[in-house]
């Protein structure tokens, strides 16, 4: 579906170029696309990219992100619409500019968040001062072994043993 979406959109645009272009002219329909592109550009200046960095850096510390920063990265996300020259985009764009529609994306996108993130071996406990504390999985057992219990050796059948990189 997304390819077809990808294929369609800017026949579209073109065609509401040529549309808007009889209804009001060339001068005027060439001056709403620039006026569209300064309004984008404005918007990504004032919200600006940092809250996308936002969102992943909570993503990866295991936080949904929430509401408070959905409606500055849906801002973001109407601003680049807007830089892309053409009508539709621009109309969707001022859609996800309306607070009812941010609201009804934020009902749908929340049911749909997954964190992942990777999970460490050690963590630190509150208020230690660097103590550390092994930590299992969620309900499982920790097994604690010191280095006499369990030692690795390379195989020496492996075609790869031996091999330096570049031979």
């Amino acid at each position: 579906m997304l390819p077809g979406f990808m294929l369609l959109l800017p026949l579209a645009e073109i065609a509401s170029f040529v549309i808007v272009g009889k209804a009001i002219g060339v001068l005027a329909t060439l001056g709403l696309v620039v006026l569209g592109v300064v309004v984008g550009m404005s918007m990504l200046r004032r919200h600006g990219l940092g809250i996308l960095q936002r969102m992943s850096a909570e993503g990866r510390n295991g936080v949904a992100p929430g509401r408070e920063l959905l409606k500055p990265a849906m801002l973001v996300i109407a601003g680049l619409l807007f830089v892309i020259p053409g009508f539709i985009s621009d109309i969707i764009a001022l859609l996800i500019c309306i607070p009812a529609v941010r609201d009804l994306a934020w009902k749908y996108v929340s049911r749909r968040f997954v964190v992942v993130g990777r999970t460490s071996s050690f963590t630190a406990s509150a208020g230690s001062g660097g103590d550390f504390r092994p930590r299992g999985p969620a309900g499982g057992k920790v097994v604690d072994l010191d280095e006499d219990d369990f030692k690795r050796q390379p195989d020496p059948n492996s075609p790869w043993s031996g091999k330096r990189l570049g031979d």
